[in-house]
């Protein structure tokens, strides 16, 4: 998102991200198998690589569990990172310097505790948040894991008063699983990740070429496709190995994400332990094993994280609360969330798409909501704003119950009856009003396509908060 000073100008980087197979939830038929361009070269963290030399590289990649993830923090001047390590430091470790041979660095501290357990190797969660960065600024950084020092790599920090993001829909590493390959290999959950990762490096790569001045991406949800709902070490190991070939992507080394939880990641704590996320909402009655809400600033823009897996809305009414008294001034509000409540994709429109839209919409107008990025369908659509018909509707409350997942989000899709054996559930009636006088409201929901990358820009130029002219540029 960019905002321009003189021409109050907002444009957002839309990368319609990856490539997977048909899948039991939010799937495409469609797919990209990266063993149809042999010969193509990607830049990968092992190097630039063909898909046969990045096949022997992720024989170590995929066990490679304590790959750093970095996170805006509360503010522009702040950067979060995450990492697993072998060992429990005392502290935590970063070393930041603003020169490449590391000289006259600062150490900072952070927290290190249990995490989760791969394969019976216990994996600790060590975060630590970096503060005082200045605007426009490269930093260098090492992070310490298991007692060594690891290599350097850098960052750059954006202008709060003139920065853009990228916003990526469902990476879901792993979802190509089932499909078969010009190859000849029908995709287990291994060979899955393998294209998906390699693929997911494309993705990146593309984006940040058309636009190098991205500084930082915003997801959804779904980084990985393996919800490992019955906690058994295999598929914890699946999932892991997942998060591996999504962290692998060498662009994250120097480009902070801020991502949220999606269904595919509510059930295990997985999520909270690789991502730093600023503001964590731990007052949450009703959370997922993934972790909570969160929310952070970042020039005049209030981005607030719904983990809307938790189906109480009560809670994501509370975290917008919170946040906007933290930061009533700031001119956009921003929610990112995994569900789309406002699109109609099958089969999700008919299931959670329900069961959250009529709670959430009165509270996004309430709460004079500017923009929903949302993600789950796997397909683009963008509107004007789109409110509620102001009427009441059915609240399901039978789903807002302790220990309840995103993941379960056909539930609602079949009830029994006495007079027959099962009735699909219909939509209420309830119908999403379009407001022509306050056109300033998107809501965006995210597709998977070619990681050759159709990259679009959504650019609004306001003349004030309330009215909006909007186009959509093909990049």
């Amino acid at each position: 998102m960019k905002f321009y000073k003189n021409k109050k100008r907002l444009a957002a980087a839309v990368c319609l991200t990856l490539c997977v197979a048909t899948t039991a939830f939010a799937a495409t038929e469609h797919w990209n198998d990266a063993s149809l361009t042999p010969k193509a070269i990607v830049a990968t963290q092992a190097g630039d690589q063909t898909w046969e030399q990045w096949k022997t590289s992720w024989e170590s990649i995929k066990t490679d569990f304590e790959q750093v993830s970095m996170a805006p923090g509360k503010d522009a001047s702040q950067m979060n990172f995450g990492w697993y390590s072998k060992e429990q430091p005392k502290h935590a470790l970063i070393r930041i310097s603003e020169n490449a041979d590391m000289s006259k660095a600062s150490e900072w501290k952070g927290t290190s505790k249990a995490g989760t357990v791969v394969s019976g190797t216990q994996y600790y969660a060590n975060k630590v948040t970096v503060r005082g960065l200045q605007p426009d600024t490269t930093y260098y950084y090492q992070v310490n894991v298991d007692g060594t020092w690891q290599g350097v790599q850098s960052f750059k920090t954006g202008n709060p008063d003139d920065f853009s993001f990228m916003y990526v829909g469902d990476p879901q590493i792993g979802a190509s699983k089932g499909q078969t390959s010009s190859e000849g290999n029908k995709q287990d959950g291994e060979l899955a990740a393998r294209n998906d990762a390699y693929n997911w490096n494309k993705t990146l790569n593309s984006a940040l070429a058309q636009h190098p001045e991205i500084n930082f991406l915003v997801s959804p949800g779904d980084q990985i496709n393996e919800p490992a709902e019955d906690q058994s070490d295999a598929k914890v190991q699946l999932q892991e190995m997942q998060y591996a070939g999504y962290l692998s992507v060498k662009a994250l080394r120097s480009l902070p994400e801020a991502t949220s939880i999606g269904n595919h990641d509510s059930m295990t704590i997985g999520y909270q332990n690789h991502f730093n996320v600023p503001n964590p909402f731990t007052e949450e009655a009703n959370p997922t094993k993934a972790g909570h809400g969160y929310f952070y600033t970042y020039g005049n823009a209030l981005f607030i994280m719904i983990n809307a897996n938790n189906y109480n809305a009560a809670d994501h009414e509370a975290l917008i609360k919170k946040a906007i008294k933290a930061h009533p001034d700031t001119k956009w509000r921003i929610v990112v969330m995994h569900q789309d409540i406002y699109g109609s994709g099958k089969d999700h429109s008919d299931s959670d798409g329900i069961l959250l839209r009529t709670q959430l919409t009165p509270i996004y107008d309430a709460n004079k909501i500017d923009v929903v990025l949302q993600g789950h369908d796997h397909t683009y659509a963008r509107t004007y704003q789109i409110s509620g018909d102001g009427k009441q509707h059915a609240d399901f409350s039978e789903y807002k119950v302790a220990g309840q997942q995103g993941q379960h989000h056909n539930l609602i899709g079949v009830r029994r009856t006495p007079s027959s054996t099962s009735r699909r559930r219909r939509s209420p009636s309830i119908r999403m009003m379009p407001r022509q006088a306050s056109p300033s409201t998107r809501r965006i929901a995210s597709s998977k396509t070619d990681p050759a990358a159709q990259l679009h820009k959504i650019s609004c130029l306001p003349q004030k908060r309330e009215a909006a002219l909007c186009e959509k540029e093909f990049l």
